[in-house]
């Protein structure tokens, strides 16, 4: 595994990393404090600013060709405005353990979505890897929750059908934007796919941004929007960008998997919770999973005629 390909991996890990914490500091956050839609308004306005902040100080900006306007507006929609939306207002009303139930599937969509628009092939190695990587993800989360079942009923099922709404629109995402990465820099894609996001989301989140106070805020959900913002958004969305300029969507993807082993690592590093067999055992079926999606598989050989 030469250098660079290392930097795509921790870049991808980095990004699941901090989606993990987030798990851990940020459930304090909303509603109580910020309405759903209101904070994903503050996450992606802050953020976009960050992002041509970025792009100015190194001087990273390239003309976008008015033929690929359409598809960035589309990444824009799918990847900013509509996954944020439907995750956050769907999670409002439905269960941690729902969501994240619903959201496993998320890695087995972008499989078929990119066999479908990018023609990816599907191996058996890389089916083998999510079914691994699933088998994982939901037996922590299973266990995690300790019921052993979603808590399926009719008063969440608005919520679970957003949260799964959303899985869609971000594997969407990430096989549109991908072509999108290859030709242009990865900061000039991702702030103008929140630009567009940006004016998505404002009619939706203006009024309850609005309503917020601020000054009324314990400094402690001072600090957890922060991270949301600051981290969950822009350095998590910064990382992904830069790993889909190299890697396959299946492969940044795979990943998600890994989210529930960091939100258990941080809640056992913090004292709220042990480790156990379980939380091995997962661990061990996700990151074999994510290895068998992202390793390449052999280049047929010819023989000279």
């Amino acid at each position: 595994m030469n250098k660079n390909t290392l930097r795509v991996h921790a870049a991808i890990l980095g990004a699941n990393l901090i989606y993990g914490l987030n798990y851990v500091v940020a459930k304090d956050v909303m509603p109580d404090y910020i309405l759903p839609s209101g904070f994903i308004l503050l996450r992606v306005s802050v953020a976009c600013l960050l992002f041509f902040l970025l792009s100015f100080f190194f001087k990273q900006s390239v003309k976008i060709k008015r033929r690929d306007w359409p598809r960035l507006i589309i990444c824009g929609f799918f990847g900013v405005a509509a996954n944020q939306l439907l995750f956050f207002n769907g999670l409002n009303i439905t269960t941690p353990i729902n969501a994240g139930i619903i959201m496993t599937s998320n890695p087995i969509l972008v499989l078929l979505g990119s066999a479908v628009l990018l023609g990816e092939a599907i191996s058996r190695r890389k089916i083998a890897g999510v079914l691994l990587g699933l088998t994982g993800a939901v037996l922590l989360i299973l266990y995690k929750s300790g019921s052993g079942v979603p808590e399926l009923s009719f008063d969440t099922a608005a919520g679970d059908f957003m949260v799964f709404l959303n899985a869609g629109c971000y594997a969407l995402f990430l096989v549109l934007v991908k072509p999108l990465m290859e030709k242009y820099p990865s900061l000039t894609v991702i702030k103008y796919a929140f630009l567009v996001g940006f004016f998505f989301v404002l009619p939706f989140g203006f009024k309850e941004l609005s309503q917020v106070d601020f000054g009324q805020m314990p400094p402690s959900i001072i600090a957890e929007t922060a991270f949301v913002v600051v981290f969950t958004t822009f350095f998590a969305y910064l990382l992904n960008s830069f790993a889909l300029s190299t890697a396959k969507p299946s492969t940044v993807s795979i990943y998600i998997y890994s989210q529930p082993v960091f939100a258990a690592f941080f809640a056992v590093l913090l004292g709220k919770d042990v480790v156990t067999g379980v939380k091995v055992l997962s661990a061990a079926l996700i990151f074999s999973g994510v290895y068998l999606v992202s390793i390449r598989g052999k280049k047929p050989k010819f023989e000279k005629s």
